[in-house]
């Protein structure tokens, strides 16, 4: 009997430090309040989601209670990113060493017109660079319409592209270079649209600003998966854009350099540009035959494949254009590999690669590394001279 009663205490000291230990957890509030266009309360859930490295996960979840909500949960040991769901639409967060944020929004414009209290300051840079993300993408789907209804060339598309990419990054670097290792700062780097990532690891430029914020990052969070992530990214920009530096060490760096494509050839066969390019040197070149400037560039690539292909060069040449008879006629008396995407301007592998302009042309060397991003075809002839 004496034992049961040990016994019985021993466990409810166990079940009240477990208890204790819960409730000891730092945590994070998001409370607030959503209200009708007209000044009225809605009703509703409101949901809690966490935006990881790699998959959105729902945390929690609050019934409206006279338009008010209340959200709690673990806080994450390095910022990390969240975000509030009412309906269709999302309000980006950003915890760090917040303890609360409250939110004041109607249900009609829930993702714009949204009031931030509490520790805001972080979150007012995320709002701000998510309304220049939404600005971006709707400006990109307009210059799609316009494609797509013949009211502009591929040229005026692509170059079109090219601006949104170009005023963007603008944009966010301030953001970014205010602050390296700021969650804004990572928030602006990682903005897609349409899940193609604006900056881009093959650009000199934006290799920069990927390996400020990782080393920024390294520093501040060394064990976080948002560092890990940052700094796997660098060391593969570095390898291509400086193939004979050595890269950030990375014990868990992803040895692949590049995405394999499979897209149908001329007769219809599918071609692999693994397949096409072991113990090559291969430029993968993204083009569109309609395009103004394409016979030229063509012209260029026949001097090359003519000097070098006896060497080990080989051309695997992607055609964006939305027309396939267009592309069969022009690429029918060209010696090298040509394939096309049907999807032309929505193509998911042109959006893989992060391309934002045609003609763009990407080289990988012999190992099948990419080593070369080149957007101006003019250096073309200098670049292989180094490989072949």
């Amino acid at each position: 009997m004496v034992r049961t009663i040990k016994t019985g205490i021993l466990l409810l000291v166990i079940a009240i430090s477990v208890f204790s230990c819960k409730k000891s957890e730092p945590q994070f509030t998001i409370s607030g309040t959503i209200g009708g266009t007209v000044g009225g309360t809605v009703g509703g859930t409101v949901y809690l989601e966490n935006v990881g490295v790699s998959d959105i996960t729902l945390l929690d979840s609050a019934q409206l209670k006279n338009g008010s909500f209340t959200l709690k949960h673990a806080r994450p040991d390095a910022p990390d990113f969240y975000r509030l769901r009412y309906g269709q639409q999302m309000i980006n967060l950003v915890i760090d060493s917040t303890e609360t944020v409250v939110v004041t929004a109607d249900s009609a414009h829930f993702a714009r017109n949204y009031i931030l209290g509490g520790d805001a300051s972080e979150n007012l840079k995320i709002k701000e660079l998510t309304l220049l993300q939404l600005e971006t993408t709707q400006r990109y789907h307009t210059l799609q319409k316009q494609y797509e209804a013949k009211d502009s060339s591929l040229d005026t598309y692509y170059n079109g592209v090219s601006e949104l990419a170009t005023q963007y990054k603008a944009a966010a670097t301030n953001y970014i270079a205010a602050n390296f290792g700021a969650p804004s700062a990572y928030f602006a780097l990682f903005q897609q649209v349409d899940g193609q990532m604006i900056f881009d690891i093959y650009d000199k430029t934006d290799s920069k600003l990927f390996g400020a914020v990782a080393n920024a990052w390294h520093v501040a969070y060394p064990g976080a998966p948002r560092t890990a992530q940052l700094v796997t990214w660098y060391a593969q920009s570095r390898a291509a854009l400086h193939p004979k530096q050595s890269p950030v060490d990375v014990e868990e760096a992803d040895s692949k350099t590049y995405f394999d494509i499979t897209l149908p050839g001329i007769n219809g066969q599918e071609v692999t540009l693994s397949q096409v390019s072991q113990g090559q040197v291969t430029l993968v070149d993204f083009t569109a035959y309609a395009m103004e400037d394409s016979p030229a560039h063509n012209r260029l690539l026949a001097d090359l494949y003519r000097t070098y292909h006896a060497k080990g060069l080989e051309i695997y040449q992607i055609s964006l254009d939305s027309d396939t008879h267009f592309w069969k006629n022009a690429a029918a008396n060209l010696p090298w590999i040509c394939v096309y995407d049907a999807q032309s301007i929505y193509s998911p592998v042109a959006k893989k690669y992060n391309v934002t302009q045609i003609p763009t042309v990407f080289l990988l060397n012999r190992q099948g590394e990419i080593v070369e991003r080149v957007d101006n075809p003019q250096r073309l002839s200098g670049v292989l001279a180094k490989y072949l």
